[in-house]
């Protein structure tokens, strides 16, 4: 089995907020994180470097045969070909980015002691197609290729479960796992793949057009219209119009209003009648909120919705403004449009907020990660502790930091 080992980029920053709590390669992107789809590809097992809080969550397993990978990288063909062919202390190369190298153990140490590529015998991969995640709204761009190429590696040369006969079926690139239920549906998949995941349901009414990306356990809500290219993350709810967005994992929007061109994190829970915009009145390029440069960036887009970090929620009928970006565990609700960037930890809305006190928020995580089984341990608490230490500049109405612990 391979060792995989996949490495944060500069790119971390530009994920932030979807990055504070995880690797790169756990972002979800199509049917599959990035992770997933490498050790699939490649037959192996990940570990990870990161950032240094986030180590005892996502450790890092150095054999005798290491391919090193850059985390913010999706497969291709093309690329994978290459990768397969590499000779030990060989190095993938875009201009002069590190992508893939192959690495002993003490090639690789020599590596991370000295941080150089230049040692390495590198092969330039400029004509490699492949994608790469940069910025949050690269997860949305990219999400109908990704769709298209994890339905290709998921369902090869198998068989899907049958489609019950009380689903309207349009176009025959649908596939069921075991245990999936699709009842009095329409399902379009001429405009992308549909994929339905272990234990996931489609209930009654729901209207589909592809590509859509179903994980297991999760659930689309009677009467939903879902539009391509979206990923619902497992164990997921998603109710009400849904248009080219991303639900990582463990997140709810589980009644109408409208999320579009958005990425939520894990945990996410969006209050009933939230809706979000993701077009300007004035059909302008959306402006992102940036963490490393601490302002608003433009993003060369036109469309662009909701990027809201892991354990954030939002009350009901909360109105998002295009382009806005919250941060980690803020709790927002109150009428108005809340602010384009709302830090992590912050409580409140459109008239003012307050911190979201740490003991607070680990009391309501432990309840709603214990209604899905999973405990919040110390481990998670220590890295959710120095996120609260970390985004403590962006809450310009606090005390110093010393007295909110």
């Amino acid at each position: 089995m391979t060792n995989i080992i996949l490495f944060d980029d500069d790119s971390r920053e530009n994920l932030l907020p979807l990055t504070y709590t995880k690797p790169i390669c756990e972002l979800r992107v199509g049917i599959l994180t990035i992770r997933e789809k490498w050790e699939k590809v490649l037959n192996g097992k990940a570990s990870f470097i990161t950032q240094e809080y986030l180590s005892k969550k996502y450790p890092i397993n150095i054999t005798s045969d290491n391919i090193v990978i850059n985390g913010s990288v999706l497969p291709s063909e093309r690329l994978v070909h290459l990768i397969k062919q590499l000779n030990f202390n060989e190095a993938l190369m875009q201009e002069e980015e590190l992508i893939a190298a192959r690495l002993d153990e003490s090639q690789f140490h020599h590596l991370m002691s000295n941080e150089e590529v230049d040692e390495l015998d590198g092969f330039d991969v400029q004509d490699t197609p492949f994608i790469k995640i940069n910025f949050p709204y690269d997860i949305f761009l990219n999400n109908k290729e990704a769709i298209e190429t994890d339905f290709e590696l998921v369902t090869k040369n198998r068989t899907s479960a049958p489609i019950h006969k009380s689903n309207t079926v349009i176009g025959d690139r649908i596939f069921l796992e075991k245990g999936a239920s699709v009842m009095a549906s329409i399902l379009n998949s001429e405009t992308g793949p549909i994929y339905v995941g272990r234990e996931a349901s489609i209930l009654e009414g729901s209207m589909i057009r592809g590509g859509l990306a179903l994980c297991n356990n999760a659930v689309v809500k009677m009467g939903a219209k879902i539009y391509g290219a979206t990923t619902i993350g497992p164990f997921s709810k998603v109710g009400g119009e849904v248009n080219n967005s991303i639900l990582t994992g463990f997140s709810n929007k589980g009644h109408d209003g409208y999320l579009g061109n958005s990425v939520l994190g894990e945990w996410c829970n969006l209050g009933a009648d939230t809706n979000n915009s993701n077009l300007k009145n004035n059909y302008a390029e959306v402006k992102l909120w940036h963490y490393p440069t601490e302002k608003f960036r433009l993003t060369g887009e036109t469309f662009c919705g909701l990027i809201m970090g892991d354990h954030s929620k939002c009350g009901i009928n909360t109105m998002f403004n295009t382009g806005t970006v919250v941060g980690v565990f803020a709790n927002i609700f109150g009428s108005g449009f809340p602010r384009n960037f709302v830090p992590s930890f912050a409580w409140g809305g459109n008239s003012g907020f307050s911190s979201f006190k740490i003991e607070k928020a680990f009391d309501i995580a432990e309840r709603v990660m214990q209604r899905r089984g999973i405990v919040l341990d110390e481990i998670e608490k220590e890295i959710l502790g120095n996120v609260f230490v970390e985004t403590a500049q962006f809450r310009n109405w606090e005390k110093p930091i010393g007295n909110q612990r």
